[in-house]
């Protein structure tokens, strides 16, 4: 208990946090005249109430975290802020079971964006506006769990992270609290760029708060059925385009910007590979919807460029139903699934840097068949990549399609088709919200989900979010021993 005893003050704290949010939510019902603020008062207090008992029992003075100590809170303190988020869904105006209060507070924490409530133009502002400000907040959280902790535990090649961007920030921020707090407070600024776009180009006020708040976070939320279809506005899309880019590029880029550190953004290897992957799939979508749904050159690249970067980036905005858009839909919306955005961002996936210095081993060995004596050394932003950070990198690759194939395999259990199976596994582990096919897919709703299957995708979710080896790791027993 000595050992945790900062992991659980530091949840306390957390779970007070959690508790403060909840009342936006409830101000909102009482403007609307919506009985469910009294539900989130509750919801709060209770939470705030174990929050503080919490955070008071387990202070200490100079209180430090161990790697087997941050590895403990990561998994902990999302589990246990899903656990108390779907407090507000159970006891509101949706109803919901306790198993589906729980998946969609672990789709919002972890910016899945996968939904089990129907009637969203119908539901309460204040569960609305809770569901958006869970993926809101997972978005900042995942910016500082890449930033600030994974590079230290090296997990999955992060390392390169902290080669790469900590040094030279140093010099400027040399306190972990600064550095978080600037990235918070760039994460507010660009929410409410956002929002006040959406809002001066045919959005409400209401509308444009929601979305504002999934759309940075790359989480997908939104409070209507028809996602963006509801819309029908051009202008609109576009500015969702820009700051889903915005979100699923390093958010630690735009700080060494702003303080005039990089002058290079987009030189960067993540950003050029994400931006070249992006366009090339776009125009090839855009004339296979041209030539094969015979649609003209505008309304398919105007499809072609939402949905692809929506799923890429692993947002879950629709604006079309991609599951008619034939075998080409299916086969090329379950790749970009895995691919996500850079690393430092808030999307999930594998991410664009693994599958940079995949791809430059795989041409090293090549090179080395032929040249068996050279040395060939893989770079990154300049940097060499040793071969620890490689087989890191290795293993990370190959844990992540092995997980996606058990939870697929699992949810096969449930009677589930091959294309459903296939596509829940692969948006929950890559945190993308909607899958393929009629049951998961853009037009359909994972409430048709036995519970078994719901908490599957859940730990899923989870697991592919915080980078697998972080909970992984977990249950090993040289990580318990002393």
């Amino acid at each position: 208990m000595r050992d945790f005893r900062s992991i659980i003050n530091i949840i306390g704290l957390l779970l007070c946090i959690e508790a403060i949010a909840m009342l936006l939510p409830m101000f909102y019902d009482i403007i609307y005249n919506n009985n469910d603020w009294v539900q989130f008062l509750y919801s709060s207090l209770i939470t705030f109430f174990i929050g503080i008992i919490l955070y008071i029992s387990f202070r200490k003075k100079n209180m430090k975290l161990g790697i087997r100590q941050a590895f403990v809170l990561t998994l902990a303190s999302w589990i246990v802020i899903s656990l108390f988020g779907a407090i507000p869904f159970v006891y509101s105006s949706s109803s919901l079971s306790y198993t589906d209060a729980f998946f969609e507070s672990v789709s919002g924490i972890t910016t899945t964006g996968s939904t089990v409530i129907f009637n969203l133009d119908n539901l309460s502002e204040g569960i609305l506006i809770w569901r958006s400000l869970l993926q809101w907040f997972g978005g900042i959280g995942i910016i500082v769990l890449a930033m600030a902790i994974l590079p230290t535990l090296q997990i999955g090649g992060m390392q390169l992270l902290h080669m790469e961007h900590d040094d030279p920030y140093e010099k400027t921020i040399p306190k972990i609290n600064r550095f978080v707090l600037e990235l918070f407070l760039l994460y507010v600024f660009l929410s409410i760029v956002c929002g006040l776009l959406y809002f001066t180009n045919g959005m409400s006020g209401f509308d444009s708060v929601i979305h504002a708040m999934t759309t940075i976070s790359t989480g997908g939320f939104s409070n209507h059925d028809q996602s963006f279809g509801y819309f029908n506005s051009y202008r609109i899309e576009t500015i969702s385009v820009i700051f889903m880019i915005i979100g699923s590029l390093p958010f630690v880029l735009y700080l060494q910007l702003i303080h005039k550190q990089n002058k290079n953004f987009l030189k960067d290897d993540q950003i050029k590979l994400f931006l070249t992957i992006l366009f090339v799939i776009v125009i090839i979508t855009t004339f296979w919807l041209k030539f094969n749904l015979s649609t003209d050159f505008f309304s398919s690249f105007r499809v072609a460029i939402f949905n692809i970067v929506s799923i890429l980036t692993g947002t879950g905005y629709t604006s079309d139903n991609f599951s008619n858009w034939g075998s080409y839909g299916t086969v090329i919306m379950m790749i970009i699934m895995f691919i996500g955005g850079c690393a430092g961002s808030t999307t999930g996936g594998m991410k664009i840097f693994r599958l940079q210095i995949l791809f430059r081993g795989a041409i090293s060995q090549i090179k080395k068949l032929t040249q068996p004596h050279a040395v060939f050394m893989m770079r990154f932003n300049g940097k060499t990549v040793n071969e620890n950070t490689y087989n890191s990198i290795m293993g990370f690759f190959f844990m992540y399609i092995f997980l996606f194939i058990i939870s697929a395999i699992c949810l096969s259990f449930f009677n589930l088709d091959f294309i459903t199976a296939f596509s829940a596994a692969a948006s929950a582990i890559s945190n993308v919200g909607p899958g393929l096919g009629n049951i998961v897919g853009p037009s359909g709703n994972y409430f048709v989900l036995e519970d078994g299957a719901k908490w599957i995708l859940s730990i899923t979710m989870i697991v592919g979010r915080l980078e697998i080896f972080t909970v992984l790791v977990l249950f090993s027993l040289n990580f318990w021993k002393n």
